[in-house]
């Protein structure tokens, strides 16, 4: 960790004293401003992509943290952002702070920007904008119910993902039974994104309900981090868990890339009928988790049985082997709110490209735009004297689940009259190299094709749950 971080996780320590139910929730996608001339589409386009490939990388390569109940449904507006992500407000502290939290299911840790002298690099909503913005931050020393997590505390385990104890400088006290260590610092990585804090105890107000002693990072110190992040993922430390949710669903709003107050929800559930399946939608079992040491993030992510991928009826031919998580934890398909495109292992989406472009033969190549934007294959499709008519993509699960995308969900139109295929690999993007490699999942299915899609994880019944549905 940085001397930088160090110190600012030495001056929050100062900062401290000696220290079921179903929610709805605003979701809030922030779009990219289509009236500034200075927000290039294809730079856009670029860089979602590029951010995209930067998050599976990471999602495939995953590094551990590193030191330095009632019966009841809430919901809460969720919104969509200009950087990829969609975010949700939650309130902790007493009295109640309410900040911003990026949905990630793809993680199981929750933090947010802490204290005055948060710092944030490279933090503006823009993509091609380097200056610093101002981030709503939490301030401990307003909360009487903050209390810094000890190094003794189990919840401390959760932080740094193990079974040992945190407390070095006390390991070989005589006084090892009242050591007063704080929980190590914590650093945390999200693709091109990172953030440094402590744990803090803290009370998480949902509705007319709170919720203490919830575990959650007081970060002081981010990279690229426009807003806190909100784990939603399968570990102890993420927000279903510690809510002991039975299940949560959300409906993500259309991306339009321009700034929008529009917002669609997100459900907690906690109910107690557990086995009741929900109206209209179709589910497939979630798959068991690799177990693979030092990938520990992997079984945080929410697997999916993909059985075969179609393009205009044509099964695209993919290796088996890419299909299931093996016992190295290399292959299967995962569900990530976290990534705008999806990504696919290059010998999964070569073939998928091919078989556009074999079955596109009423638009030529916009060879030029797939350069500039990091996605391919793009086709030239300005004649607006026509609807614009591409194969379909239509995704098989195990379980009988099928989804047959919007083209809207796998094809963005940019420029004059060029759609292009949202969907990145390893390779070329944006003028750059970048390899993403074999290890991890195969696939890794982004927010940008489940626009417009009721999606429900029902964790008591391990199934992914799916319909068509307008979100506005």
């Amino acid at each position: 960790m940085s001397s930088r971080v160090l110190c600012f996780v030495s001056l929050l320590l100062c900062i401290f004293p000696a220290i079921a139910f179903a929610l709805h929730l605003p979701l809030t996608l922030t779009h990219f401003d289509a009236n500034d001339p200075s927000r290039d589409p294809y730079q856009i386009l670029s860089y979602l992509a590029s951010s995209s490939l930067a998050r599976a990388h990471h999602l495939k390569n995953p590094q551990i943290t590193a030191t330095a109940t009632s019966d009841a449904t809430t919901t809460t507006p969720l919104f969509s952002h200009s950087y990829g992500g969609y975010s949700i407000s939650l309130s902790f502290g007493t009295p109640p702070q309410i900040l911003p939290f990026v949905m990630d299911t793809g993680s199981d840790f929750v933090w947010f920007p802490c204290t005055h002298r948060y710092v944030c690099k490279n933090c503006s909503f823009s993509p091609s904008s380097d200056q610093n913005v101002t981030i709503p931050s939490f301030i401990p020393k307003l909360s009487s119910s903050s209390r810094l997590v000890g190094c003794r505390n189990p919840k401390c385990s959760w932080v740094h993902h193990t079974n040992k104890t945190q407390c070095d400088e006390c390991r070989n006290s005589l006084t090892t039974q009242n050591c007063t260590q704080a929980c190590p610092p914590y650093f945390l990585l999200y693709g091109l994104g990172t953030t440094a804090g402590v744990a803090l105890s803290e009370t998480l107000n949902l509705g007319d309900r709170t919720v203490s002693n919830f575990l959650v990072g007081c970060s002081i110190f981010s990279s690229r981090q426009p807003a806190g992040i909100a784990g939603f993922g399968r570990g102890l430390p993420s927000l279903p868990t510690q809510l002991k949710l039975h299940k949560f669903s959300y409906c993500l709003i259309s991306r339009r890339f321009d700034d929008s107050p529009s917002s669609s929800t997100l459900i907690l559930d906690s109910t107690s009928d557990m086995d009741r399946k929900t109206n209209g939608l179709i589910y497939t079992p979630f798959i068991k988790n690799p177990i693979v040491r030092g990938k520990e993030a992997f079984q945080v992510y929410y697997y999916v049985g993909l059985r075969k991928i179609t393009v205009g009826g044509r099964r695209v031919k993919v290796p088996r082997k890419f299909l299931s998580p093996g016992k190295n934890g290399n292959g299967g398909t995962i569900v990530d709110s976290g990534s705008t495109f999806t990504f696919m292992a290059r010998e999964i989406f070569e073939p998928l490209a091919v078989e556009f472009v074999k079955q596109v033969k009423n638009y030529s190549r916009a060879r030029d735009v797939e350069v500039l934007t990091g996605l391919r294959p793009c086709f030239d499709v300005k004649d607006m004297g026509k609807p614009v008519e591409l194969p379909e993509l239509r995704l098989h699960f195990k379980g009988g689940a099928e989804i047959a995308l919007p083209l809207g969900n796998y094809f963005a139109v940019v420029g004059e009259g060029v759609a292009c295929l949202t969907v990145v690999t390893d390779g070329d993007v944006g003028g750059g190299k970048a390899v993403v490699g074999h290890s991890g999942p195969a696939i890794v299915l982004g927010s940008f094709q489940m626009q417009n899609y009721y999606v429900e994880y029902d964790l008591r019944n391990q199934r992914l749950g799916l319909k068509p549905q307008l979100c506005i």
